[in-house]
């Protein structure tokens, strides 16, 4: 590793650790802490939404996607395009204003515990459950790939590499909480941009333009030029509802609650448009020109096996100069940063409002509250750091469950909560229960009946299909069965309806 390169690193990390700071001196009550006192500008809340998305998948696991399976593996991309886009249009203004007028929640379980006067408090405590659990595993999983960026770009051991980075995104996220957050995701949205948009152009420049590139490609075999090369409509199908997942993501959707005005929010879905749909065509042109670049008769050093998901980083070090190559790199590490340290925020925020002062100490001070939720985050991190000590560690596989599970528990209840003044407490219960239930089980099905996809197709769908239509079926159902709301519930809603429009 270049000393120039190391240095790069280096001074992007105190970047992060010096906003931490800031924040923590501008941080005073827990809606500071958990939505930054919903003073959030329209641009910083599209960014550090679209970076706290995307983790490191936009710079290694799309890139590689392409580079083994070519433009066939594009429908994901478009898919979260769209979700991105209507999650924007349709969730990020009504929930903004309902979660004020629901006495001022600033937590996902807060909400939904308000928005239905639940006095249970079994809806705060079932969300509340399903993000601590889903966010450990997921947090896990992103610590294990800053480790292994950590690992091969410095020669650490994996355990030094997966402690250096945990403790640096502990630190902003314990400091500063979701200022430190929203600020250092948007520095990092615009690093992930610039490295996305940088690589590949420099790279079809070095192979002497965009149709040298393609003649490349096809010359190795003109498969990789085609979308629809070995497509199935299931295949697809579970490919383009990727998008479904945005709907019920709590470290996306608390951006919307953060923002300062409803006025910001078209500002805030164009520059997050935007930004994502170009960092998008970054990527995948990144994995495309890597076809070519890294054949066998390409002028880079030929990849095979697992290796397919180091194009950007092999990119990084071959085509540019080491002063270049650490900014680009610690673009990786942004990507995974920024997922985690909204993770580590929302989970944090579960314990400190949800569980702490929800059920034990209701008239906790804020100041205390503060500090429960901070050390949250360091107790959620440790947890996450000794699942992430192997990684080959099998806890990984459940990650695949996170998204699914996430957008079929939480999509269909947000979607419904905000558009359907029938819903009650009971159908968001039972929505809950039976879209988290649904993707666990769809996914196993074939483990525990012995089935296989190539004699039952239907079962390769993604389980986030299921599970969202049968969670929304659930919430109907339950909701017609059960008594209408209190006219008191049904008046929050026409209000909160009534001032978005």
């Amino acid at each position: 590793m270049e000393l120039a390169t190391l240095i790069t690193f280096i001074v992007y990390l105190v970047g992060m650790l010096v906003i931490g700071l800031i924040a923590y001196r501008m941080t005073n009550n827990l809606s500071d802490y958990v939505l930054g006192g919903r003073r959030l500008g329209g641009s910083v809340a599209a960014l550090s939404a679209g970076a706290s998305d995307m983790s490191s998948w936009l710079l290694l696991g799309l890139p590689g996607a392409l580079y083994v399976g070519g433009m066939g593996e594009i429908w994901i991309a478009v898919g979260l395009a769209i979700g991105a886009y209507l999650n924007w249009q349709f969730l990020a203004a009504r929930l903004r204003n309902y979660t004020e007028i629901a006495k001022d929640s600033i937590t996902l379980p807060d909400f939904l515990e308000n928005r239905f006067h639940d006095k249970s408090k079994i809806l705060r405590i079932v969300s509340a459950l399903v993000i601590l659990v889903f966010f450990t595993f997921y947090t896990s999983a992103g610590l294990v790939g800053g480790a292994l960026l950590f690992e091969a770009s410095f020669g650490m051991t994996y355990i030094q590499a997966l402690w250096i980075g945990a403790i640096v995104i502990i630190s902003y996220t314990f400091l500063g909480g979701f200022l430190a957050v929203s600020w250092t995701d948007f520095f990092q949205g615009i690093l992930m941009f610039l490295a996305l948009i940088i690589v590949p152009i420099v790279a079809i420049n070095k192979m002497g333009g965009f149709s040298e590139t393609l003649n490349a490609v096809g010359a190795i075999d003109t498969a990789y030029l085609d979308a629809f090369q070995g497509a199935t409509v299931i295949g697809v199908a579970s490919l383009l509802a990727w998008g479904l997942g945005y709907f019920g993501q709590p470290h996306i959707v608390t951006r919307f609650m953060a923002v300062k005005s409803l006025k910001e929010i078209p500002k805030a879905r164009f520059i997050g448009m935007t930004w994502m749909v170009l960092a998008l065509f970054g990527a995948i042109f990144t994995g495309f020109v890597g076809i070519a670049y890294f054949s066998a008769t390409g002028p880079g050093p030929e990849i095979a096996g697992e290796a397919r998901e180091t194009v950007f980083i092999l990119f990084t070090q071959i085509l540019f100069d080491p002063w270049v190559a650490g900014f680009l790199l610690a673009a990786i590490l942004s990507a995974i940063m920024s997922t985690i340290d909204s993770q580590l925020l929302v989970s944090s925020s579960a314990l400190a409002e949800d569980f702490y002062k929800g059920m034990l100490r209701k008239n906790a001070s804020q100041k205390e509250l503060v500090w429960v939720g901070r050390f949250g985050v360091v107790l959620i991190a440790l947890v996450a750091i000794v699942l992430a000590y192997n990684p080959d560690s099998t806890v990984l596989d459940l990650v695949g469950y996170a998204w699914a599970g996430f957008g079929a528990a939480f999509g269909p209840v947000l979607l419904l909560s905000l558009f359907w003044k029938r819903m009650t407490r009971n159908g968001a219960l039972a929505g809950m229960v039976v879209g988290g239930a649904t993707v666990i089980i769809w996914a196993e099905l074939t483990n525990w009946f012995n089935l296989s996809v190539e004699q039952y197709p239907i079962l390769g769908l993604y389980e986030i299909i299921p599970g969202f239509i049968l969670a929304s079926i659930a919430i109907i159902v339950v909701s017609r069965l059960d008594q209408e709301p209190p006219q008191e519930i049904q008046d929050e809603f026409e209000k909160a309806k009534t001032k978005v429009i």
